[in-house]
């Protein structure tokens, strides 16, 4: 039995995703037993991060600045806008450093059965940075669920009269992937985007 407190400790972490109970238990033992090299830096992280915790006014990130690290990056390029579902997509791709441009995050995609409609997303912000603008490729990086490439079509057809080039990134299989291991799913949409072999 511990205390109410390494209890209480124990129950937030568990809370987390990728942690169980016995996970949590041996992270909380860990920070525990090196007290001055794992648990009072991570509290000091956590209270400077609690404290200065904001959401970026132009794309939607999450960072300790606004505008966040990435909009207030000179070096990216502002021409290309890449449209993400939620901020784990953005820092996803963004731990790739193969887009070199800008993001948009929509705070969620379409859903009827949840209830999401476009004005609960940041939709009307994204067609107020294109229409400023300055953007020539929108890269819509949504999920490959069907209420992914709902919200891609629905913003598609919003900026249709932009003169902007619209693209998608390329769903099918995956690099290393094995036929027998794959979904019904992932092999339709592999057929259908197949291109020619040079």
């Amino acid at each position: 039995m511990s205390s109410p407190e390494i209890e209480a400790l124990t129950q937030a972490l568990a809370r987390l995703p990728g942690l169980g109970p016995r996970s949590a238990r041996r992270a909380v033992l860990h920070l525990l037993k090196k007290r001055e090299i794992a648990l009072e830096p991570l509290l000091r992280a956590l209270d400077a991060v609690n404290a200065r915790l904001t959401d970026c006014h132009v794309c939607g990130n999450v960072d300790t600045t606004d505008p966040c690290s990435i909009c207030a990056d000179t070096r990216r390029d502002s021409r290309m806008l890449c449209v993400v579902e939620e901020v784990a997509d953005l820092w996803a791709l963004d731990r790739s450093r193969l887009f070199p441009g800008r993001y948009h995050v929509l705070g969620g995609r379409l859903s009827a059965l949840e209830g999401v409609r476009p004005e609960d997303l940041t939709i009307d912000l994204l067609i107020g940075r294109v229409a400023a603008g300055g953007v020539d490729e929108v890269v819509l990086a949504m999920n490959a669920t069907l209420e992914g490439q709902t919200t891609a079509h629905y913003i598609a057809d919003r900026l249709e009269t932009y003169p902007v080039r619209l693209t998608q990134l390329a769903h099918g299989l995956p690099v290393g992937g094995e036929l027998d291991y794959l979904d019904e799913g992932t092999l339709a949409q592999a057929l259908r985007a197949r291109r020619p072999v040079s």
